[in-house]
């Protein structure tokens, strides 16, 4: 089905960019707002921490090997 939609300059510079950070359509980002209810907002916040968290892992900024080993002891089998 296609749904012709008029949207603001505004908003559509905003639906144009989540798509060029995410690598996926401007369709695919309407359709996640309607069909999840994730937001513009929504969106932008993930992309904001994802991109967060890689540049923190790629500055070795993440976990050390005391909190890896605690996590695998909490989560091993019995």
């Amino acid at each position: 089905m296609t749904i012709e939609l008029e949207i603001m300059p505004k908003l559509k510079a905003r639906i144009q960019a989540i798509a060029a950070r995410s690598n996926r359509s401007e369709s695919e980002v309407i359709a996640d707002a309607l069909e999840y209810g994730h937001s513009l907002d929504w969106q932008e916040q993930f992309i904001d921490k994802v991109a967060a968290g890689l540049a923190a892992a790629e500055r070795g900024d993440f976990a050390s090997p005391a909190d890896l080993q605690r996590i695998l002891n909490k989560y091993r089998p019995s």
